[in-house]
């Protein structure tokens, strides 16, 4: 049913509802029915388009993160190589058909739940009933925020009422023009779905983590992952005052408030080898993920290592390796050195550190399934990173030292890594920070936009490039490709108004 109701049309991604498709009249009459709908939008997200592949890899290897080897299999290359991304670019279009279908999957629950709601009436059900439309409004804001950072210019408050956002579908059926909203627009639109799910997925005033089970290492949608993208979309709106308070929802306010979440620090261990920063890594368990991926050995996305490896047994052939620039930022008490690389020989030739953070989860290893880890979509790290950010740009310098001080006493040995911030180095100091902690998760494409900074790759060594100018590249700022390119075939299916971005072009 799940399948049938939300398979995509060949000529758009935005056209949902196929001739083959189960009536919604006929699919969706029980409380049942509607769990079931709440599952596939779950499931959509191991697509390996989004955060098991493209939506999380891709922002960071067309930047200056990694080098692609000689010899690689040109996995992403096109994006790498940054002057060659088209917007018949396959990888690009799956990024883009699966946040659509995500946002599908949400609309075809929610267009349909009341037919259900007005057949109970017991008050269990009803409570169901809204935790499911909370769960699907949430999920439809976390698609529609993806889709703005990568297809839209970095949000600004008095632009953006003028400047292209994306096309917004409140229902499943495709009779909605298939048109751009503006930024603004767009923007407004997540805030609002976030409104909705916050007022159906709060937790009861007596809830008790210690009681009624942790909140961290949760597989599903509750109030703090609504905080948490609302600490991330404010950052991206450049709202200070918001992003520092809902970050400080999910970190705490330090002042006997209720903490759920506490980062994984590299100095209390797990067992005699290993702590629990690595573990988190290792074992896709910690006590600092907000909201993670499911994988099972039965149902899984994409590997996220594979590039970084393509391991076959016996060898090591990754089409990607860390950039020089990035490890030297790392201190020898910086114990994230160690979870994150690993120096190997590779079949190349080559010994680099490669990214052992993708190695892989070890029980799928004990099925012989390398490079698959469950996506850690929201970490506590990156709220002290966003309320840092936010209370620089706030002229509280002594909270945003604070932060860091504190994300970094649970990454350096001995609790050591305490930094203090100035008007001079805060920001220079926040970004490098946000690359330590947050490599190869996402982020940087959208941090260099948002900052308007460019960035240079210099050729590292004559093994690493595929040729003497191929790993060179400057990169200004705000340059067209920091957008990606609508895919052709949406400004090209029968009856669309959907406007190009400039790197269309």
């Amino acid at each position: 049913m799940v399948l049938a109701a939300t398979a995509l049309a060949c000529s758009s991604c935005l056209d949902k509802y196929p001739e083959n498709a189960v009536p919604s009249g006929e699919a969706v009459n029980t409380v049942d029915d509607v769990n079931q709908l709440v599952i596939g939008i779950y499931a959509s997200f191991q697509s390996s388009s989004l955060y098991s592949g493209g939506l999380t890899l891709l922002p960071d290897i067309q930047t200056d993160l990694v080098y692609a080897v000689n010899g690689s299999s040109n996995a992403y290359g096109d994006v790498w190589r940054w002057n060659d991304i088209k917007a018949t670019n396959t990888d690009i279009e799956g990024v883009y058909a699966s946040l659509y279908t995500v946002i599908g999957r949400c609309n075809f629950l929610l267009d349909n739940v009341e037919k259900v709601r007005a057949t109970v009436t017991d008050d269990d059900d009803l409570d169901r009933l809204d935790q499911y439309c909370g769960e699907a409004y949430f999920a439809r804001a976390l698609a529609y925020s993806e889709l703005v950072k990568l297809f839209c210019k970095a949000y600004d408050p008095a632009t953006a009422q003028n400047e292209l956002g994306v096309v917004l579908n409140e229902h499943y059926d495709n009779q909605e023009p298939m048109k751009r909203a503006t930024l603004q627009e767009s923007y407004q639109f997540i805030l609002d779905d976030l409104t909705r799910a916050e007022d159906l997925l709060q937790l009861e005033d007596d809830f008790d983590p210690s009681v009624d089970g942790a909140l961290f290492d949760t597989v599903y949608f509750n109030e703090y992952t609504i905080y948490a993208l609302r600490a991330r979309v404010a950052l991206y709106m450049q709202d200070w005052e918001a992003a520092e308070d809902y970050a400080t929802k999910v970190i705490g306010d330090g002042d006997g408030g209720q903490e759920n979440f506490f980062l994984s620090n590299v100095n209390e261990a797990v067992s005699s080898s290993q702590n629990y920063f690595d573990y988190m890594w290792t074992n896709d368990h910690g006590t600092e993920v907000i909201w993670k991926v499911s994988f099972t050995i039965n149902s899984y996305g994409g590997a996220l290592g594979t590039v970084f490896f393509n391991y076959n047994q016996t060898s090591f052939s990754p089409d990607y390796v860390p950039a020089e620039w990035v490890l030297s930022l790392y201190d020898a008490s910086d114990l994230r050195y160690s979870s994150y690389f690993a120096s190997a020989t590779t079949a190349y030739g080559l010994t680099w550190p490669l990214l052992r953070k993708y190695w892989g989860n070890v029980e799928f290893q004990s099925y012989n399934i390398y490079c698959l880890t469950m996506p850690k979509v929201f970490r506590l790290a990156e709220q002290y990173l966003i309320r840092a950010e936010a209370r620089v740009n706030l002229n509280d310098l002594s909270g945003a030292s604070a932060d860091l001080s504190t994300l970094r006493s649970a990454r350096y040995k001995g609790g050591t890594g305490s930094i203090s911030l100035n008007a001079d180095n805060a920001m220079e100091i926040i970004e490098e920070e946000r690359v330590r902690e947050l490599y190869m998760e996402g982020f940087r494409l959208h941090d260099l936009k948002r900052w308007h900074k460019g960035f240079e790759r210099e050729p590292q060594e004559q093994s690493l490039d595929n040729g003497p100018n191929e790993s060179r590249l400057k990169v200004e700022a705000d340059d067209p490709m920091f957008v990606w390119p609508i895919p052709q075939h949406e400004i090209e299916a029968p009856g669309s108004q959907i406007e190009p971005n400039e790197s269309n072009k």
